[in-house]
């Protein structure tokens, strides 16, 4: 009996212990994620759901089921319901279309489902979130490259995907809108519902030389497209550029390789990117409604780069899920032992055994899952270097649209300055006469213009950038037309112009943004203005018309008028009519429409006997938001009319000084009219060091001081500028001085030759002294790049010839004389010098000039980085090396290769073989 009992205690025990044991260690939570993917067939569709299983692995507590509609719409919501059924924890849809699909998505999110959108959008916003790439970037960044990539006026076929679903919608909207903003694309084709059958007839009737680029809404489109091309024997007379940037033998980072695609937009599936945001999402963080991916083009200059990243990662992934498997083959080994563990136990006869087991099996899966850590973080690290190289190419784009704007604001601060101190000026003087009061005048209005012109910078580019926010507030608009014209009619009364105001409704008011619409009437007067003759005529006539609700507000002047066949290209930026001589941006009349459309108003012209510019705008406040309707306005004040007044310049010469600071850049500037070298002595010698030429001494200065950058005349009494230009560009001692020439001579010819001549900048006067100053400024930042290139490329550089230039011949000249004389510890500058045939100064200068350090620091670190390399590669002693490398002694080699690498020779070479 008491062996029964036992034994039923003992089975029990037994049985506890296993059933304990059974129980596993996966105590967290499980989410259960159902995911409707629109299409199975393509491979971009497969990549994204092979993401999202790779991505799931990592998470044991993640149920993943994925769906696949296989492009029907009626089974992908039959799917949804499912999952709503199923009560998903997170449900996760890449819709097929935008509107049937709404009923179904919007139904699981109000029952409490968090809803992830992937890729597709739907018409709602009904969603918890959406992970993609934004569609109309991807479209923009196409045509922006298209239009980038020729300087010819062409057409392009735009092939658009087979559905009606947002990225269609959206890439094609992005298209067209740099299409139409750009001059080289001329129009856009496009191709819906595309079948191979249809663009072979499209081919046979296109005139290849006018269309020169195919924009396809992915690759396979593409892919297609080309190969109709291609039997045609058109292929090389097209150009065509893809979506989607996968990697295969038919993806597009491929056919980029062999010539299919021109190039083709890198489009992430987002795959991973769903499951992290699921994730975050079941742990009830509040996360972003859209969640855009980074784009970026890739074409035949980093697509091996890019194939090589992608390679590396599906390595990487598929080293993860081996690592994966083997982890959970360990597991089950595990939770096998420590079954057998507690059956042990009990019976205590291989406790001992199975306990090392158990401890072998747990150390097996620590060490896996170090792998696996280190496994993952070389894919996380492979997947920055590619996320870094996408924010690398748009940090650039940006900051040459940035760049612009920029300069404009920089501007601004000093203006403030002159103009406030000039404000000061006026206050001390109020009430008194001044000598320096029409002087005081004349900084003041073009201080102003040119803030104005500023502003107008400014506000172009913000247009651009799609910046304005209206302001609008009820406004009387025949009072405010009074107001705005008030500062002209001096003007008109200057120059006996005949200027009236107008109205068949003196009492109307409208909703204007009044700062803006100061600007419109500015610049429609100041062209009045600036075309009418003297004794002439301007009329500003507002008409009210009540049964359509909108203003018709005319500007007319007795001017020259606009030739017809030009009035199309007015409002274009940066257009000067034929019959304009006058001094112009360019982009007045530009801002003028774009303020004017963004009041939902609009501007035409007619020009006969004048001009004439005739704005229709609203009365009414119904096309304006709640937020750009206003109750009061800015106090800011527009700047009206200035008249165009030159400055005359300080006759006082600042003497050019030879012992002014030597670290300062050094100008030469050669000009034989005293007055003109005597203008840009006194603005450049506070800045640089100067030294002045009247052409007959050039080249000796120059040869004499070797400055930083040279200012040269063409007319000169010895020899022209283009001469000394040649001659200093041709001369070792001098070649690497960056050139400026200024001159009166603008023909194409005379700039054709400065060029020829070695000239780095042609500048022809009158010249703007602040585009003469950011020039300086730009040669020599540019210098200082050359110099950090040569700087960190010493001894590459007689390896390799990419631009053959004098400068890197040079170099390699004298990388050349140092290592043919390496060994001779006698090798002393002088001797350098006398083979290069300069002398020891001009030596100096040039190397200080093109490397940033003396001739001497170049040599002994061009000795200690040979010695380096024999410490590592060969089994020299230190004496040997020492002798080999021109050092005169040991002790002074040991000594230098210290101070420079912070390691005596022997610990240097002792830490280098250890660590290799």
């Amino acid at each position: 009996m008491k062996i029964q009992s036992f034994s039923l205690i003992l089975f029990l025990f037994i049985l506890l212990a296993f059933q304990s044991s059974c129980t596993s260690n996966r105590n967290e939570e499980e989410i259960y994620i159902g995911f409707s993917q629109c299409i199975s067939s393509d491979q971009w569709r497969k990549d994204m759901n092979h993401s999202m299983m790779v991505q799931t692995s990592l998470y044991p507590n993640i149920n993943l089921q994925i769906s696949e509609a296989n492009r029907s719409i009626e089974k992908q919501i039959s799917q949804i319901e499912y999952f709503i059924e199923e009560d998903v924890d997170v449900l996760l849809v890449s819709p097929l279309e935008t509107k049937k699909i709404v009923p179904v998505i919007e139904r699981a999110y109000e029952k409490g489902i968090p809803v992830i959108l992937i890729d597709r959008k739907i018409d709602s916003d009904k969603y918890t979130a959406f992970v993609g790439a934004d569609n109309i970037a991807v479209g923009r960044m196409a045509a922006s490259y298209i239009a980038s990539s020729t300087a010819d006026n062409i057409s392009v076929l735009e092939i658009k995907g087979t559905d009606n679903s947002s990225p269609t919608i959206e890439r094609s909207f992005g298209f067209n809108q740099i299409a139409d903003e750009v001059d080289s694309i001329d129009s856009v084709f496009t191709i819906e519902n595309y079948t191979d059958d249809q663009f072979s007839r499209i081919l046979d009737t296109l005139d290849t030389s006018k269309t020169g680029y195919v924009f396809s809404f992915n690759d396979i489109l593409a892919r297609s497209a080309w190969q109709v091309a291609e039997n045609k024997g058109l292929a090389d007379d097209l150009k065509f550029v893809g979506v989607d940037g996968l990697v295969g033998p038919d993806g597009g980072i491929n056919m980029v390789l062999d010539g299919r695609l021109q190039a083709t937009v890198l489009y992430p599936t987002g795959g991973t990117e769903a499951i992290k945001l699921a994730r975050r999402v079941y742990a009830g963080e509040q996360v972003p409604k859209n969640n855009s991916l980074n784009i970026t083009l890739i074409d035949k200059l980093n697509a091996d780069i890019m194939k090589n990243q992608y390679e590396k990662i599906n390595e990487q992934q598929l080293e993860l899920e081996k690592q994966l498997q083997a982890i959970e083959q360990q597991e089950e080994k595990y939770y096998v032992q420590n079954n057998l563990l507690k059956i042990a136990m009990a019976l205590l006869a291989v406790i001992l055994s199975l306990a090392i087991y158990s401890i072998y099996s747990i150390r097996i899966i620590r060490r896996k899952n170090k792998e696996l850590q280190l496994t993952n973080e070389k894919v996380v690290n492979q997947r920055n270097k590619i996320k870094s190289i996408a924010e690398e190419i748009k940090r650039v784009n940006k900051a040459k649209i940035n760049f612009f704007t920029g300069v404009s604001h920089e501007f601004k601060t000093p203006l403030t300055l002159i103009m406030s101190s000039l404000e000061s000026i006026y206050m001390d003087l109020k009430g008194q006469k001044s000598r320096h009061q029409s002087d005081l005048d004349v900084i003041s209005r073009n201080s102003k213009r040119l803030l104005r012109l500023i502003n107008n910078l400014l506000d172009f580019r913000r247009i651009e950038d799609e910046k304005f926010n209206l302001k609008v507030s009820k406004t009387n608009l025949f009072e405010f037309s009074e107001k705005v014209s008030m500062d002209f009619k001096k003007e008109a009364k200057k120059r006996s112009i005949s200027f009236e105001i107008s109205s068949n409704d003196k009492d109307l008011n409208v909703y204007i943004d009044r700062n803006l619409m100061d600007k419109v009437y500015f610049n429609l007067l100041s062209n009045a203005f600036k075309f009418t003759p003297d004794n002439g005529s301007i009329k500003i006539h507002l008409d009210h018309q009540q049964n359509k609700n909108i203003v018709n507000i005319h500007f007319k002047d007795s001017g020259i008028g606009i030739p017809e066949e030009e009035k199309g290209q007015l409002f274009k930026p940066f257009f000067k009519a034929a019959n304009n001589n006058k001094k112009s941006s360019g982009i007045g009349l530009n801002i003028t429409k774009q303020f004017i459309e963004l009041h939902n108003a609009s501007i035409e012209v007619h020009s006969h006997q004048g001009t004439e510019f005739v704005i229709s705008l609203p009365t009414t406040k119904n096309q304006f938001s709640s937020d750009q309707i206003i109750s009061t306005v800015d106090n800011e004040q527009p700047i009206y009319f200035e008249d165009d007044i030159e400055l005359e310049e300080n006759n006082d010469l600042i003497p050019a000084s030879e012992d002014e600071d030597q670290d300062q850049y050094s100008i030469l500037i050669i000009e034989d009219n005293y007055d003109l070298s005597r203008f840009l002595n006194n603005k450049l010698g506070k800045k640089y060091r100067t030294h002045l030429s009247d052409g007959s001494d050039a080249l000796e200065k120059a040869f004499e001081h070797i400055p930083d950058i040279i200012i040269c005349d063409i007319n000169l009494p010895d020899k022209d500028g283009f001469e000394i230009c040649e001659t200093l560009k041709n001369d070792l001692r001098t070649s690497h001085i960056p050139t400026i020439i200024l001159t009166a001579l603008g023909d194409r010819e005379s700039y054709l030759k400065g060029l020829e001549s070695g000239a780095d900048l042609y500048l022809t006067k009158p010249f703007s002294f602040t585009i003469l100053l950011q020039s300086l400024k730009s040669l020599l930042y540019n210098r200082e790049k050359l110099r950090y290139y040569y700087t960190n490329n010493l001894f590459k550089l007689e390896k390799e010839n990419k631009f053959s230039n004098s400068e890197q011949e040079f170099i390699s000249r004298l990388n050349t004389l140092i290592k043919d004389n390496l060994d001779h510890s006698d090798f002393t500058v002088e001797r350098l010098a006398e083979e290069l045939n300069v002398s020891r100064v001009q030596l100096y200068r040039k190397v200080k000039a093109l490397l940033g350090m003396n001739i001497s620091d170049y040599i002994n670190n061009y000795k200690l980085e040979n010695a380096k390399m024999y410490l590592e590669d060969t089994d020299l002693s230190v004496s040997e090396i020492a002798y080999k490398c021109g050092f005169s002694t040991p002790n002074y080699f040991s000594t230098s290769f210290k101070n420079k690498y912070g390691a005596s020779p022997a610990s240097y070479r002792k830490s280098y073989n250890n660590s290799n």
